[in-house]
Parts: C-alpha cells; structure tokens; sequence
C-alpha cells in the first residue's frame, strides 16, 4: 500500500508543479527563471514516478493486467481481433 500511496502523492506534486509553472509563467512573463525551475521539478517528478512504477511491478506490489479481461475469447486464445 506503501508504494501506491507514494504514486499518488507523486502525482499530485506533478500536478501542483505544473500548475505553479503556469503561475510563474503568466506572472513573470519570462523575466525570472522560476517557471523553468518549476519545470525541471516536474520533469524530476515524472521520472521518480516512472521509477515507483517500475519498482513497484519489479517488486509485485503492483501487478500488470492484460488489455482484456480473463473470460474475453481473445484472451483464452491469444489471438488478435
């Protein structure tokens, strides 16, 4: 639950960064370098995110499902639709 729970907070400070980067955007008017910052922090916190998931499918805490569902014909025979 530990490793979800770090998910979500990851991608609610993406959200806020971006957001902020907006902010710094429209206010400064490309004048300071805060948006670029806000920015980089973003892209920092996309990759750490990258890295949870992928930590998290490594470990099995999260587990990878198929495009569809079990009882789907295509499932059972593995062929194409």
């Amino acid at each position: 639950m530990l490793i979800k729970t770090l998910i979500i907070a990851t991608l609610v400070a993406i959200v806020i960064s971006l957001a902020v980067g907006m902010l710094f955007l429209i206010k400064d008017k490309g004048h300071t370098e805060r948006t670029a910052r806000a920015l980089t922090w973003r892209i920092s916190l996309s990759v750490s995110l990258f890295v949870l998931i992928m930590l998290g499918v490594a470990t099995g805490y999260i587990k990878p499902h198929g495009l569809y569902a079990p009882s789907h014909p295509v499932a059972r025979t593995g062929q194409q639709p």
